[in-house]
């Protein structure tokens, strides 16, 4: 049996690529939303795994210390660490500053910890320059995206920090590149006022205690211990909210991811909404322009199915080339975005199907044109 299919789309084959091209630059479009979406629930999980902790306690009543301000005294971690199943603590502290640039501020997320304690958010691994931080006072790793060269020194606050260490691949939950600290530096940073305010303070009777607070105390717990379990205890004697790795995770992903997702499906519909009436429209305007031949088919005897047989293979070849060029767009241009796109296998073949069923549904606008097609126009044209 000859194949119409082919044979039609050879005869339009400027157009039928054209067509593929465009539509899968839509469909490449979409690939890359669902990718920016997988990427922001891994830079979520960046820190998380880095700092690697069992339990996270923050202050009570509070989500923090990624989601809310959290503020809680630094000696809580001696408290904590004597509790029955915890194996080791850490105070840290997290915030968001500007790093003068020749250009412009950088904004960045600094995490600050005991470079001597037994938590280290600095993953080896992701150290591509440098060393790690080893004084208490006036150095910095920073990310690779800020721009800054080792030796490069950087003023924030009262004081000048030299970059120690560059990483790569470290960022915040909000895209922010990350910078490390060593904990008194950045509790100064976070809580120390100016000299000034320190004089005003003093004069209306303030004490200015807050340099011996941090955002959160991390712990592990002993092996052989439910962590529920421990971090049940720690509500109900030191009165904080307290935090599993997976409720941090959670927190993460829904409260700060949540309305993202919202945004990035919506725009995936309408996509793939718009590609499918791009297809309908090429399908209606490419029978339209046989529709003499078609008439002429029926005349000659050919069943209504095997001309519509003809109308859905090109439909279905369309979305089919159409997914390609779009998987080949998507890989081409993910690595230009500002921020992580995960483009992940199991997501191509979802789109596929999806792109198949709404390619069978396009080729309905053409199969009714078809049916309705009249053999007589085949003599009166």
């Amino acid at each position: 049996m000859i194949n119409l299919a082919a044979r039609d789309i050879k005869h339009t084959l400027g157009k039928f690529i054209a067509t593929a091209m465009g539509v899968g630059m839509l469909l490449g479009i979409v690939l890359i939303m669902i990718g920016v979406y997988r990427g922001m629930i891994v830079e979520a999980e960046i820190l998380l795994n880095d700092i690697d902790a069992d339990l996270w306690i923050v202050q009570e009543n509070t989500l923090g210390p990624f989601a809310e301000s959290s503020r809680v005294h630094e000696d809580l971690k001696d408290i904590i660490y004597v509790m029955n199943g915890i194996e080791r603590s850490e105070a840290m502290t997290f915030q968001n500053i500007q790093l003068p640039s020749a250009s412009k501020p950088v904004r960045v997320f600094a995490v600050g910890f005991d470079i001597h304690g037994t938590f280290n958010p600095i993953n080896p691994d992701r150290l591509i320059a440098g060393r790690e931080l080893k004084n208490d006072h006036y150095e910095i790793v920073v990310t690779d995206t800020t721009g800054f060269k080792l030796d490069e020194r950087i003023k924030l606050g009262r004081n000048f920090y030299r970059v120690v260490g560059i990483t790569t691949k470290t960022v915040s939950n909000n895209g922010d590149p990350l910078v490390y600290l060593s904990l008194k530096d950045a509790q100064e940073l976070q809580f120390l006022y100016s000299n000034k305010e320190i004089q005003n303070n003093v004069a209306r009777g303030v004490e200015n205690t807050e340099s011996n607070m941090v955002n959160t105390i991390v712990a592990k717990v002993k092996e052989g211990f439910e962590i529920d379990e421990v971090a049940q205890e720690i509500r109900k004697w030191q009165h904080k909210s307290v935090y599993t790795a997976k409720g941090q995770t959670d927190i993460l992903i829904k409260n700060l991811i949540e309305k993202s997702a919202v945004q990035i499906g919506l725009f995936t519909v309408i996509l793939i909404v718009v590609s499918t009436i791009i297809i309908a429209l090429i399908i209606y305007t490419m029978t339209l322009e046989k529709m003499k031949e078609i008439a002429i088919m029926k005349l000659m005897g050919l069943p209504n199915s095997l001309i519509i047989e003809m109308i859905v293979k090109e439909t279905i070849l369309l979305g089919i080339f159409a997914f390609i060029f779009g998987n080949i767009f998507s890989h081409l241009i993910y690595d230009s975005f500002p921020k992580l796109v995960v483009l992940q296998i199991p997501d191509a073949w979802a789109l596929f199907g999806v792109i198949l069923v709404a390619s069978i549904l396009a080729s309905f606008v053409g199969v009714n044109k078809v049916i309705s097609a009249d053999p007589a126009a085949a003599i009166g044209g």
